[in-house]
Order: structure tokens, then sequence, then C-alpha cells
């Protein structure tokens, strides 16, 4: 029984951007699987680890029948990928597998039945809607995301902190020693009264990255109860929320400190890559050693090979030798695309704050670590 007709492009498209989250070894085999439905002339392909889901839509032929499989994601996806993109490849029916054909090969993949598949439940309880152009929002995401834990047992760290509040969108990410934040303001938030505080999960938002255009169209974001739902570019993103209690960001965010540099991000960026090289595998330190209109900036490891950068710099503050990880220093500078930026700090216990000059939208505070 012939089902569907297809170029290799329109469907590798589709089953690449939901293949993201599907898991290879589960306990329940099903998640390894992309759910194919088959309307009058659009195709929905969908995917879900039980916590994200994400379902996109291509239009098709309009002249074969309805149906419903799903299939294994990667063995699809592979099969794909081997062929050229104007290639036209058939799905048949075959009890319970179905054969992909092209030219002359053919592929006899085992299904599951459609109606096993585990959708996460529509959302109806929204409790704030908002639209963002795609292209800022990826670019809130990017100036933050490398700040998410990885695998933290404080499981409410190992996602992002997305406020919904007057006037604006907020993001917050930490790991517990280094902490991101980025605002927007979006004028139609003006007349919100209630604050909105959602923590996503780290795989969402690196889907999220991957997945949004850098274009001026929208991204419709609603948040309910216990899930949010992103919709943009015939696709539908739907994550479910991380419970536990964020850290107060406000109070790791210093305000008052009087030893500060502006420097072009790019130089400082350069000269710490270089330093890196010979800095401690294990460790990753860094020291920054601040004098009158100096910064030197100093790395050693465990051969005692030493590497030292000097940058003039127009600075008056006190005198200061601090250390940090440098990766975190690294990871600032690499995910900001501003020209400059401005490093404040208190006192060597103190942590270190990054910011754009004239921009108070966007803090990195980092926490200072003993060499």
């Amino acid at each position: 029984m012939s089902l569907l007709k297809i170029k290799r492009d329109e469907l590798l498209k589709p089953l690449q951007t939901v293949i993201g989250i599907v898991e290879r070894r589960h306990t329940l085999p099903i998640l390894s699987n992309v759910l194919i439905e088959k309307s009058t002339d659009q195709l929905a392909l969908t995917a879900t680890d039980l916590e994200i889901q994400i379902l996109t839509r291509v239009n098709c032929d309009a002249t074969s029948d309805e149906f419903s499989i799903t299939v294994s994601a990667k063995k699809l996806q592979d099969i794909c990928r081997a062929f050229t993109e104007d290639t036209s490849i058939s799905f048949d029916k075959d009890d319970s597998k179905i054969l992909v054909k092209a030219g002359k090969s053919r592929f006899s993949l085992q299904t599951l039945p459609a109606a096993d598949f585990p959708k996460l439940a529509a959302l109806t309880d929204t409790k704030c809607a908002i639209a963002i152009s795609q292209k800022i929002f990826k670019e809130l995401l990017d100036k933050i995301q490398y700040a998410m834990a990885v695998q933290d047992i404080r499981y409410y760290l190992n996602g992002l902190l997305l406020i919904i509040e007057p006037g604006a969108i907020k993001l917050v990410a930490t790991d517990g020693h280094r902490l991101a934040m980025v605002a927007h303001d979006l004028p139609q938030l003006s007349n919100v009264t209630n604050i909105q505080e959602v923590i996503l999960p780290r795989k969402s938002i690196i889907e999220l990255v991957k997945l949004l255009a850098d274009s001026d169209d929208e991204v419709n974001i609603e948040i309910g109860q216990n899930q949010v739902r992103f919709e943009f570019s015939n696709t539908v993103m739907s994550s479910k929320i991380v419970e536990g209690k964020f850290p107060d960001y406000n109070k790791v965010i210093p305000t008052n400190y009087q030893n500060n540099f502006t420097i072009e991000r790019i130089i400082l960026l350069q000269a710490l890559q270089r330093a890196a090289i010979l800095s401690n595998e294990k460790f990753s330190g860094v020291r920054l050693v601040l004098t009158e209109n100096c910064l030197r900036i100093l790395c050693s490891n465990n051969e005692q090979e030493e590497a030292q950068e000097e940058l003039e710099i127009d600075y008056a503050g006190i005198l200061l030798d601090i250390g940090f990880n440098i990766k975190y220093l690294l990871d600032v500078l690499n995910n900001l695309n501003d020209e400059k930026i401005t490093c404040s700090f208190g006192d060597v216990n103190s942590s270190g704050l990054i910011t754009v000059p004239g921009n108070e939208k966007f803090k990195y505070v980092v926490m200072p670590m003993r060499i």
C-alpha cells in the first residue's frame, strides 16, 4: 500500500528539526521514533523525550491518503542523508513495517503504532503570552546560555530562568560559579501586572538556539502552569517547566564597585586565549594583576611554564591581584558581540563583574578563585 512520495530535502529538513531531542537509548523504544502524520496536504513530524516535544509541518502531495506511523528517527535520517537532495523517496506500508524506496534502493523499517506515541498534553492554562523577533530572542539566549549548569545535583540550575515583567523580558543562567543576566524591552508588556518566572530545561534552550532563525519573524511564547510553548516557522516546541526555586540573582549582582576599566572585547579575548595555552588543564586559573593603567594576565601550569600578557588600560583603582577560571572569562567574551566591555572589581575576595558600556541590560558575574 503506497503512503507517500516526497523529495528527499522536503523530508530531511523537518526530520533534522525534531531529531535533536530523540533519545537513542531509552527504556521506552517508541521514544527513539519520530511520529509521522499525513493530513490532506501537510506532513507533521513529532519527536519527544517526555520533557520536551517538537512538532514541525511541511506541505506535501495532497493526492495521497492520510496516515500516521512511527519509525526510527535516526535510521530514517541516515537513509535520507545517503541520497542526493533531488532524490524522490516513497513510503509503502507492509504490515508492521514501512518500505522506504529511493531509485533502486529499498529499506524495510519496523514501525510502532502511532496511537502509542506519548504526546505531551496540550497547553490549555495560558498565564502569559508574548511575541518577540526570533533573531532577538536567539541573541538573548546566546548571551547567557553558556552559564547554565551541566548535570548539577541542584537540578534547577540545569536550565535558564525566563522572566516576564512589566515592559521587559529577562533571562538568567547560573551554575553557582558564574551568573549571566540579559534583559530586553518589550513595550507590549507594559501592562503586565503579574511577574511570571519559569525555569526552562537546559535541553530546551540548546534546541531553541539551534532552531530559531536569524530573522525578524516572530516566535510566540506561551507560559502555562507547568509547560511553556514556543511557536515559530511552522514549528511548535513544548517544554515542561523545571520545578524548584532559582537563586535570587539580584543579590548576586554587585552594584557599587569602584575599580573598573573599559577595554575592547577582542583585544582582551585574544590576550586571554594566548595566555590560556599555558593554563593548568585541571583548574584553568588565570591571575589578573591590575596596577595604574596596566593589566597583566598570568597563567601557569604544573610544568612550571608561564604565559604573561600585558595590556595598557585606563585604570586608576586600587592595586589588585585576583584569580579567575579563565574558561569563564573566555565564555562571556566569545558570546558577546559588543565592541567594548567594562570589567569591575571590589577586592581580591569579591566577584568580578563584566558589563557593556551604556547598556544596563547585560550583566555577567564570575566568582574569584585562589591561585
